[in-house]
């Protein structure tokens, strides 16, 4: 078996499609129709998630969540230019860029909708 996507629930897919496709070059796969507002998003490798909206289900404060608890992961090659390139896009700041012990750099930001959203760059690549 092999995860095939990660799901989570947003007010507003549209928004948040549109901007992680214009923000973290992720491209739009499917979107599906009312009641349930899907949008299945992917990256260049084919690592894909879903947001969603529907009535029956309440969006989580992602905002006031520990961002440890869950954010999104994204490789980068230039924390500091990815990091002041978000922040310019409207995503705010939780942690500046900074070194870790075992070498490899994080840093962490919200998205608009209050996701969190972690730029990593490791000393040695794990996939």
């Amino acid at each position: 078996m092999k995860v095939e996507h990660i799901a989570f629930v947003v007010d507003d897919p549209d928004a948040v499609a549109a901007w992680y496709c214009e923000h973290m070059g992720l491209r739009l796969v499917r979107q599906g129709p009312p009641p349930i507002k899907m949008t299945f998003l992917a990256d260049s490798d084919g690592t894909m998630f879903e947001v969603y909206a529907q009535s029956t289900v309440e969006t989580p404060d992602y905002a006031n969540m520990n961002p440890l608890a869950l954010h999104f992961a994204y490789y980068s090659e230039d924390i500091q230019a990815d990091f002041e390139r978000l922040q310019a896009a409207g995503a705010t700041v939780v942690l500046e860029p900074s070194p870790t012990e075992a070498g490899d750099t994080l840093a962490m930001l919200r998205d608009p909708w209050g996701l969190a959203v972690q730029l990593v760059n490791r000393k040695e690549k794990m996939v």
